[in-house]
């Protein structure tokens, strides 16, 4: 079976709430991987850091939809946290605050994705 057979399989047996997990563990593993490095790999910093912002934003686009099945407060509650996310992201790209908040963030939606509480 080829590689490109395989990613389709699995991305059709798996629900959407898996999905959103699977792209949210990708792109937390980029900002801890990113925040490892050096200040002067830049690039490479500022890629993990607009891959967040750009998750963040779809999802606050999918929230405003008004045919969004999320309950009203959820929603609003994401477009808070993805507002927040963008302008944290700014003062991280900056170099005046590391990655923590950002990783600690999608953990969390990690977490209510699982269903894991702590």
């Amino acid at each position: 079976m080829s590689l490109q057979a395989y990613k389709t399989a699995s991305t059709r047996a798996e629900s959407p709430r898996q999905a959103e997990y699977r792209l949210f563990g990708q792109v937390t593993r980029a900002l801890m991987h990113a925040a490892t490095l050096d200040k002067t790999k830049f690039a490479e910093r500022m890629d993990a850091l607009d891959w967040n912002r750009r998750l963040w934003s779809t999802l606050a686009t999918a929230c405003s939809d008004s045919n969004n099945a999320l309950p009203q407060a959820v929603r609003a509650q994401i477009i808070s946290i993805s507002l927040f996310v963008s302008r944290h992201t700014s003062v991280v790209a900056r170099g005046e605050d590391d990655f923590t908040t950002l990783i600690d963030i999608n953990r969390s939606i990690m977490q209510g994705l699982s269903g894991q509480t702590e």
